[in-house]
């Protein structure tokens, strides 16, 4: 049985009379395409986290849920909580009750010297399931009124009108102050206001609208017109298109790469602006947690840029590759249903897994499967130019037994 050398047919492969057509302005016009796509991918991730992370009431639940389980944001949470309670309560006139008439003089001292226990007392709560669930509720409610004025609706008891959002956390500090041991008699005069941090005021209602609106559009628009300019880079491509292929793998890794750094820089810069020293730690775990998205986003990112490049390298020329295909032929070639068998089994486990956010989505299995059917569909196209007469001889084998 004659069998082409692997090593010779790959070179003639590789060697595509196309390619020398291909001449340097359109190589350059290549090359713009996907420096484009990928500056162009950068703002499109952007969008999605931003798309996700604050319109997605799941995901915002899951990183509220988060955040009070982290012990640095326990720690700040307490301080402010505890400083509500004693900046619109009077603690000592509610101990002055409480104690003797011989002691009630020492109600003043012995209140603030309660307010450092107190804070650690406040910490052992915050880790409690109950007061916990209260702290989740609070920040539902809250992103449910942040996208009620964002998206101009109207609902849980917020008008549009004012734009004004609030955290509303005075449950949270009634229920500490309960366990505390603060009279309710004291607690039933807390203002309105105690324990509410606002979110967004009115004056900035007008432009966080408007940026809602373009991150909707952006998020779908921006990734249709980056996966628009790499088809097309591939398309004028002709002769080199696995070299473009390989290009464009690095440039997911390069988007993805960069992504990681921005969430770091950014992060770091957000939180010596907006905390002071003390609550510079809690800042950076809350960061970390509200930017967690971000951060599956650059991994996917670099994830699937490594597998276009993993494809490239064994489609490519060099010894080992050919080696590997030589290995693979019989399987792709004589039994193709055996392959395609096995290619469907690592895609549902892709799938079952579901690591990355595309993989939990319909659009993102539907794009994954075409491109791995593309892959495979053009991979067996090489291993049957570069042995040809493997179905030949097979046919011829079986024509030899039936007689």
């Amino acid at each position: 049985m004659t069998k082409t050398a692997p090593s010779s047919a790959a070179a003639a492969v590789d060697a595509d009379p196309a390619a020398a057509s291909m001449g340097r302005g359109r190589r350059a016009l290549v090359w713009a395409l996907i420096v484009l796509a990928s500056l162009i991918g950068l703002g499109a991730i952007l969008t999605t986290w931003v798309h996700r992370q604050m319109l997605d009431n799941q995901a915002w639940t899951d990183a509220s849920a988060r955040l009070i389980e982290n012990r640095e944001v326990q720690d700040r949470l307490s301080v402010f909580l505890v400083n509500e309670l004693y900046d619109n309560v009077d603690v000592a006139s509610g101990l002055e009750q409480r104690l003797p008439e011989n002691l009630r003089p020492l109600a003043s001292p012995v209140a603030a010297a309660l307010r450092e226990p107190a804070t650690d007392g406040v910490k052992r709560l915050l880790e409690a399931p109950r007061v916990q669930q209260l702290w989740i509720d609070a920040n539902a409610v809250a992103h449910q009124k942040l996208v009620n004025v964002l998206e101009n609706k109207t609902g849980n008891g917020i008008s549009t009108g004012d734009g004004v959002v609030t955290l509303d956390l005075s449950q949270l500090v009634t229920e500490i102050g309960t366990d505390l041991g603060v009279p309710a008699s004291a607690l039933a005069k807390l203002p309105p206001d105690t324990g509410v941090i606002t979110v967004m005021r009115s004056d900035q209602l007008s432009a966080a609208q408007t940026a809602v609106q373009a991150v909707r559009v952006l998020s779908t628009g921006l990734l249709v017109l980056v996966l628009g300019l790499f088809a097309l880079a591939i398309y004028l491509a002709r002769g080199e298109r696995r070299q473009t292929l390989r290009n464009i793998g690095v440039a997911f890794v390069l988007v993805g790469l960069v992504v990681l750094v921005v969430r770091r820089v950014a992060g770091n810069v957000a939180v010596d602006a907006l905390t002071s020293p003390q609550g510079e730690r809690a800042g950076h775990e809350a960061w970390l947690i509200a930017s967690a998205i971000l951060s599956q986003i650059g991994w996917a990112s670099i994830l699937y840029g490594a597998i276009v490049l993993a494809g490239t390298v064994f489609a490519g020329p060099t010894a080992t590759a050919t080696s590997v295909r030589g290995r693979v032929a019989p399987v792709l070639n004589e039994r193709p249903g055996v392959a395609w068998a096995a290619v469907g089994a690592v895609f549902l486990l892709l799938v079952l897994w579901g690591g990355t956010h595309a993989l939990r989505t319909w659009w993102g299995i539907l794009v994954l499967g075409a491109l791995i059917v593309t892959g495979v569909v053009a991979l067996r196209r090489q291993t049957l130019r570069e042995s040809p007469g493997r179905e030949a001889d097979v046919g011829a084998t079986e024509n030899v037994a039936v007689a």
